[in-house]
């Protein structure tokens, strides 16, 4: 790379950099797209949500997308307890929109909207990595690195961040912070030969809770299936030698399963990831934007990853369209942008904090739709993670009763442990007599 002027840098290839870069160069910006790896490569998240169709058909890619994906029409939750089966249908969300959604290989799933947005006209680079910034007032001046070794320098008014978990921006300001409430890791791999769902259950993503955790089941084109293991700090406590054999051990512990994988052989190495969840302080400070997983990440369990990517790169680009013109504008947009996604990332980690908790599986596999709160939860799987009022009440509601739940369940062991707490008390009465 030579050095480099341009209106909007995104720094990052992914679903939020793709769409942001897409955006801006239709809009006559002149853009600037650095990706550190090269597409196709790999990458976990791989199951799409509804509320992606309507993303991706703004973009231009939905039949390409349809081309390299499997049909998902829902989300199935299976109990190691009970060994119970329960389907979300998308079909039964409140908020309306797309009734179904896709699996896809992320390395196909990537390359498309790249090349969407170098199609669309941004400038793209790949195998080309962001190393360091320079903020002055009105520009920003990014130090990139080649795959060779070769620095360079690209001046841009406006810099959107979509570095990923790499978090170029706020690693260099010292403002992201692990989310203690759900310090998670995971281990996943691709196996053939999984036993498929019945025909009812086609393409559904399989979410199996097993013990100090849950796994991940999606299907994949080509007779692939990918499965993932999301555990708790004690659950990888616990590990044993290496990634393989502990994904191995947890697969072999989980009844449902351990049956569901019987004839399948792994087909990919093993991969491991840890401090899941974090968000850093805030999103942006003048021209400059952290968008997707360079600005927060939540436990992957309702698959919300690519959605809210994607939904804060067309964000970030109505943020840089906007200051580039009117900087004011943009940091309005920019805080706007910032309050929407925290407030998604907090509706749907209400749930994830607590998807370890006894009382919310029992509700979980046992539901009811009394006051629509079932399409309630099913409006949450489908992404509607924005305020919507026939959504929220029935959630708001389900709420409530999970604290009921919870509260009596409280009650119940503490008038279990009553006779032997009072047990030894009269014992500790009579030693002391």
């Amino acid at each position: 790379m030579r050095d480099l002027d341009c209106d909007v840098l995104v720094i990052g290839g992914g679903p939020a950099g793709s769409t942001a870069a897409a955006l801006l160069a239709r809009r006559g910006r002149d853009v600037v797209l650095i990706e550190k790896s090269a597409h196709p490569r790999f990458h976990i998240g791989e199951s799409l949500l509804p509320r992606n169709l309507a993303l991706l058909e703004r973009l231009g890619v939905a039949e390409a997308v349809h081309a390299i994906g499997v049909f998902k029409p829902g989300a199935e939750f299976v109990s190691d307890t009970c060994g119970r089966s329960v389907a979300f249908p998308f079909r039964l969300a409140l908020a309306g929109g797309a009734a179904h959604s896709y699996q896809v290989r992320r390395s196909d799933f990537d390359k498309i909207l790249f090349d969407n947005a170098t199609s669309s006209g941004a400038r793209g680079f790949e195998r080309v990595r962001a190393t360091d910034i320079e903020r002055h007032a009105g520009h920003s001046i990014v130090t990139v690195r080649s795959e060779s070794g070769t620095n360079s320098r690209i001046t841009a008014r406006y810099v959107l961040d979509a570095s990923g978990r790499d978090s170029f921006l706020a690693a260099r300001r010292g403002n992201r912070q692990a989310d203690k409430r759900n310090n998670t890791a995971s281990v996943y791999a691709h196996y053939r030969d999984v036993a498929p769902r019945d025909a009812a259950m086609t393409g559904y993503i399989s979410i199996h809770l097993a013990q100090d955790g849950w796994f991940w089941v999606i299907p994949l084109p080509d007779g692939v299936t990918s499965v993932g293991f999301v555990g708790t700090q004690a659950a990888f406590r616990a590990r044993h030698g290496d990634n393989a054999g502990f994904l191995d051990a947890r697969i072999a512990a989980s009844p449902t399963l351990r049956a569901r994988l019987a004839g399948a052989t792994r087909c990919s190495e093993v991969t491991a990831t840890g401090n899941y969840s974090y968000r850093a302080a805030r999103s942006w400070d003048g021209n400059v934007c952290m968008i997707g997983d360079a600005f927060a990440f939540v436990d992957p369990m309702f698959s919300s990853g690519v959605l809210m990517a994607m939904t804060a790169g067309e964000l970030g680009a109505q943020t840089a369209d906007a200051w580039l013109d009117d900087p004011a504008r943009g940091r309005i947009l920019a805080a706007r942008a910032e309050r929407r996604l925290v407030a998604a990332i907090d509706r749907i980690s209400w749930l994830i904090y607590r998807i370890n908790d006894p009382v919310l599986r029992a509700l979980f596999m046992s539901p009811r739709n009394t006051l629509r709160m079932r399409d309630g939860l099913v409006s949450l799987l489908a992404g509607n993670l924005d305020r919507d009022l026939r959504s929220m009440l029935p959630v708001l509601a389900f709420k409530s009763v999970y604290r009921v739940a919870r509260g009596a369940d409280r009650l119940r062991r503490a008038w279990r442990r009553l006779p032997r707490t009072v047990a030894r008390q009269s014992d500790l009465q009579d030693r002391v007599a």
